[in-house]
This record gives structure tokens, sequence and C-alpha cells, in this order.
């Protein structure tokens, strides 16, 4: 689905013979019975596959292997928010089955069509398109988002999809579980941050749908879960953290991810697709929303903290897996060393 990766019979998290029989029994004919698989780079989180060809194949999603908190990588969460999307301006993959039946491959998972794409990750893939193209693919990937959060969650059965009121004190406190439960060592600079992200958190209206200021988040918008082609953004990927809640969250870390480059450029794992030439900085993201959504964004200091905040305790749990030995993708070797900078670059925007 846009990467690359080694042909094989069977992989670590996928049982390559059950999978095929169990996917026969719901889609009958679709795959071969001698397909193989691959594991899709890109990754930090889920474990993706391809099974099958390029061209006919289907694309696997499952939970990590190893330490994985409670609650998280839910898999019929995705299933869910995507299926109700379908009908709408949103482009998600289209979902083919969900197994709940953990005896099958070790874990709940689903399987989707595969959706031609790219998803940039590397300044040098944007670079060769050239700095006007680079700004098109950027542009689009905020108009997406303002489709987005522009979808009324009750008309398409997402009304209960989570709670809006209260919606970023609960992600603090998410957060904040999220960074200790991982344990192992002290991270500076981690309480500070998170002491005055709570300060402050009562300070931040509310958001609900009643008054129209609540909506679908994404999450984890960035441009690395998209697949873009000369059509503009064929898909959006990576639904485990959507929940009905504050859309200025996706709009910070939208944001922060396009100003993060220098911050991160030591764990080249992470990507810097936002240093190419052309990119849009997180000034220019927060214009175009506004411009294109008419959603008032006020001060974002706190959003942005707060998305700085949520990346690390998640790269952070990255970290703890390599370090178990659990993470099956072994790029991600570094991501450890990106987690005080981070928390850095939290604290920072909180002093200005």
């Amino acid at each position: 689905m846009g990467a690359k990766g080694d042909q094989v019979e069977s992989l670590a998290g996928l049982d390559l013979k059950q999978f095929l029989e169990w996917f026969e029994t719901v889609q009958p004919g679709r795959l071969p019975a001698d397909a193989s698989a691959r594991l899709l780079a890109g990754g930090r989180s889920n474990l993706t596959y391809l099974v099958g060809g390029i061209e006919s194949g289907v694309v696997v999603r499952r939970p990590p292997i190893g330490h994985v908190s409670s609650g998280a990588h839910d898999m019929g969460r995705e299933v869910r928010v995507m299926s109700a999307l379908a009908s709408t301006a949103v482009p998600v993959p289209r979902v083919l089955a969900h197994c709940q039946d953990v005896t099958v491959t070790g874990a709940e998972l689903y399987v989707m069509e595969r959706v031609p794409g790219t998803a940039y990750v590397r300044a040098d893939d944007l670079v060769a398109l050239g700095a006007s193209r680079t700004r098109e693919i950027c542009e689009a990937m905020v108009d997406t988002l303002v489709e987005l959060h522009a979808v009324d969650p009750v008309e398409v059965g997402l009304g209960d999809f989570g709670r809006p009121g209260g919606f970023l004190r609960r992600q603090l406190s998410l957060w904040s579980r999220q960074m200790l439960a991982t344990g192992g060592r002290p991270l500076r600079g981690a309480e500070r941050l998170r002491d005055a992200l709570a300060e402050r958190v009562d300070s931040i209206a509310s958001v609900s749908i009643e008054a129209n200021t609540a909506a679908i988040v994404h999450g984890d918008y960035r441009i690395d879960n998209l697949l873009v082609d000369e059509l503009g953004v064929r898909a959006v990927l990576d639904w485990e953290l959507s929940t009905l809640g504050d859309p200025l969250t996706d709009v910070a870390a939208l944001a922060i991810n396009s100003d993060i480059a220098p911050v991160l450029r030591d764990v080249p794992e992470l990507g810097d697709v936002g240093s190419a030439p052309g990119f849009l900085t997180g000034a220019e993201v927060i214009e175009r929303y506004i411009a294109a959504s008419g959603r008032p964004v006020g001060d974002l200091t706190f959003h942005l903290a707060l998305s700085c905040f949520k990346s690390a305790a998640i790269l952070e749990g990255v970290h703890r897996r390599h370090v178990d030995g659990t993470a099956v993708d072994g790029a991600f070797a570094r991501v450890g060393q990106a987690v005080e900078p981070l928390i850095e670059q939290g604290l920072a925007q909180l002093r200005r």
C-alpha cells in the first residue's frame, strides 16, 4: 500500500496459512491459496501487510506484537470509522473483512482493499517532484482534513464514537498514562510538560456536537498516513486513534509535524519530509485550514504542546517494543532518541 517489502510465505504477526484459510471463508476466490505476504514499512504502531500481488492483493492490519497498553490498537474502531466514512468526501480504503477470532493469527485483524498511491516519508521523494508539486500535495492534505472535520458524525452513524466533553483533559490523562505504562527509563522534562499542560487544560474551551465545535478527529493525521497520486489524496490511513473530540488537535498535530524536522534530524527513521522545499510550514497549515474551513482557531499554544507530549508518549511505546525485542520492523531502532527533544519542543511551545 505504497511501500515495499520482501515476499515471504509467513511473517511475524501473521500466520499466512491460517489467514488465507479464514479469508477464503469470507471472500471466496479473492486470493490464491499460495498467496505470499510482505510487511509494509512505515507503520510505527499497528502492523500492516500486503497479501497477494501489487495489483490484486489486499492489506491486512493487526496490533503490534508485545507490550500493548490497555485500550490501544482497537481494530474494531478503525473498521467502524472507515466504514462510516466510505459514503463521504473523505477518501478511505474499503473494508473487506474484520476478524475478531484471535486464534486465526494471534490477534484481532481486519482486511482492506489496496489503494494505489505513495505515502511520503522522505524529503528526497518530494524533492524529486519539485517545490510547486510538494506545495500542492500539502494543500490537498490540509483540504482533506477540512473535509473530515466537516462530516456530521450523527449523519454517518458515529454520534456515539466518543465523548467530546472533557476531551482535552482525557487526552492529557491518556498520554500521561501511556508514558508511565512504558516504564523503564526517566525522561527529562516529561513531568514538567505534563504538569504545565494540566495547569492550562481547564482554561481551553470545551467542544460539543451541539455547538458544532466537535468533530471526527483522526488522531494521527500527517502526510505519511496518506496515499497520494497525481489525482490527489487517494486514502487516509491509520485510524486507530480516531474519536469524537476537538478538531484543533488534528490541526495542531499537522502544524507541529511540519515544523519539527530540525528537532528530529538525528532520527532519520521518523522521516524528514517536512524539510522538503515547498512543504507548508506550521503557520501555513493553520492559515490554509482557517481559510478552507471557516472554523475559528485562536491560540493553539496548548494544542501544539499537547501534540508534542502525545507524540513523545507514542514514540516511547515504540522504543519500549524495540528494547523488549518485540518490534517487527527494525527500522525504528533509534526512535527513543526523539522522545526528549519532543518533550522539550512541547515546553518551548508553552514558553512562547
